[in-house]
């Protein structure tokens, strides 16, 4: 069930209801059954792969808790192989498979292993990261095993959560479904306004710009380097307004319920580097990766010295690449942004002199205007649907360029509107300005009202309703 769908505005408040005239001891049952309905609406066949990674994970849980030396290592490798062996399966053999195939073409060797003809469950690289989340923080013993079996396939199916994130640990959604949460208005309010102004980033910026950019990019051969380098910059904003608004939609759903889920975004655009960007974007991966791969490798390489951290730094943004998608694109696109933090960790004290011999009016709108480039520059690998294409659509915005394709005039002027007004609410956010001003949280009641209905009035006007898919869907 898509967020911005008619499904869901009925889902969601006959579900949030019903959440709390329900007695606590049968709340858990109801957001399960909800949570069943809510990934049903995509491929109902594919919730069977969901019961069984749920099973699996459950169960080795208990026996790594259980279990002493050796065994728990073998139960936590099961856990983890069976786990990955269904996403390897789904998302990365015909990738694997056709790479071996034409490897062993150009040796002139028989290869002929036939490709899988089937379709990507939603959402299967979030619950698997989160279900190998859970059983890792157990054998660490940072998490008891969960022994109620229905909250744990809770914890993995929780629906605001379920298809695109954020990714939750067990130890701070677990302990949430047991506790009894009273209807809060503060609660509620604070969820919807979430979720409006999740919603307005998704159907008013993302899906807007979405017209220009999948017109130029599904045609880049009929396209210069400038209406290529305009796409790729609205793609930004695009991805980030369809990827934060579905987290802050998520997050606002869980909310009105009493749930707190981490965030996810913390206006990455405003990063000053790379390696602040990548601790404002998609923070729940983010941590994950860190956690899980990138601190266990400099622990097992620590006699490498500085050369660890960077040859961690490569590892896991090559592997975060891999996980966005199998295809070469999302490998070298993690790659560079790997490359780009290695640089910056060998020009750490090179920078800290510059910046403290520049003034701070210059040297930071300037760091801010530099990476946000750097991470256009990339997500044309991001976009483009392999590597021939993007290094094309490279090869012209620095060497071809020519006329700006505009598109419809007017979605162009509201486009360029809204990611404006986007941008000045988040400066003022993030720099404090006008003694913290804000709309949705201002203190002056005529403000805040006009503000839910500015809003309403924008995401039902200028809202595109066409029933789009988020774009980390596909992840």
């Amino acid at each position: 069930m898509l967020f911005n769908s008619f499904n869901f505005l009925v889902f969601f408040p006959i579900v949030t209801v019903l959440y709390f005239l329900l007695p606590h001891k049968f709340r858990w049952i109801h957001l399960l059954l909800a949570s069943c309905i809510f990934y049903c609406f995509f491929i109902p066949v594919y919730i069977l792969i969901l019961i069984v990674t749920i099973i699996i994970d459950y169960y080795a849980g208990i026996r790594i808790e259980q279990a002493q030396g050796k065994a728990r290592k073998a139960w936590l490798l099961f856990s983890i192989i069976s786990t990955c062996l269904v996403l390897f399966v789904f998302k990365y053999f015909n990738f694997v498979n056709s790479n071996i195939n034409e490897v062993a073409s150009f040796l002139d060797l028989h290869y002929s292993l036939p490709l899988l003809h089937i379709i990507l469950p939603i959402g299967l690289s979030f619950h698997t990261f989160q279900s190998l989340s859970y059983v890792i923080e157990v054998y660490w013993g940072n998490q008891k095993a969960e022994k109620d079996f229905g909250i744990y396939s809770l914890y993995v199916m929780f629906y605001p959560q379920l298809v695109a994130g954020p990714i939750e640990r067990p130890q701070n959604l677990l302990h949430q479904f047991y506790e009894k949460h009273e209807f809060n208005y503060n609660d509620a309010t604070a969820g919807l306004k979430k979720m409006a102004w999740g919603l307005f980033k998704k159907v008013v910026i993302a899906d807007r710009l979405s017209i220009y950019v999948n017109a130029v990019y599904n045609n880049h051969d009929k396209h210069n380097g400038t209406s290529l380098l305009i796409a790729t910059i609205l793609f930004a904003f695009q991805i980030y307004c369809d990827f934060s608004g579905y987290s802050d939609l998520a997050i606002g759903a869980a909310r009105t319920m009493g749930f707190k889920l981490m965030t996810n975004f913390n206006m990455p655009f405003q990063s000053r580097s790379i390696t602040e960007f990548w601790r404002r974007w998609h923070i729940s991966l983010s941590t994950w990766f860190n956690d899980y791969l990138f601190t266990p490798i400099i622990f097992a390489k620590r006699h490498w010295g500085k050369y660890a951290v960077m040859f961690a730094v490569l590892v896991t943004f090559s592997v975060s690449g891999l996980w966005h998608g199998a295809n070469w694109t999302y490998i070298v696109w993690g790659l560079l942004n790997g490359l780009g933090i290695v640089y910056e960790l060998l020009t750490k004290k090179f920078r800290k002199k510059l910046s403290k011999n520049t003034p701070k009016f210059i040297y930071d709108p300037l760091s801010i205007i530099l990476t946000f480039l750097f991470a256009c520059f990339t997500w044309v690998f991001f976009r483009a649907p392999d590597l021939h294409t993007s290094v094309s659509i490279l090869h012209k915005i620095f060497l071809e360029p020519g006329s700006l394709f505009i598109g419809e005039r007017k979605n162009m002027i509201f486009s360029l509107f809204f990611i404006a007004l986007l941008i000045v609410v988040e400066v003022i956010s993030e720099y404090k300005l006008f003694n913290g001003f804000s709309v949705f949280n201002n203190s002056n009641i005529l403000i805040r009202r006009l503000s839910y209905v500015m809003i309403v009035i924008a995401i039902l006007e200028f809202g595109v309703f066409d029933n789009s898919q988020f774009i980390y869907f596909q992840f």
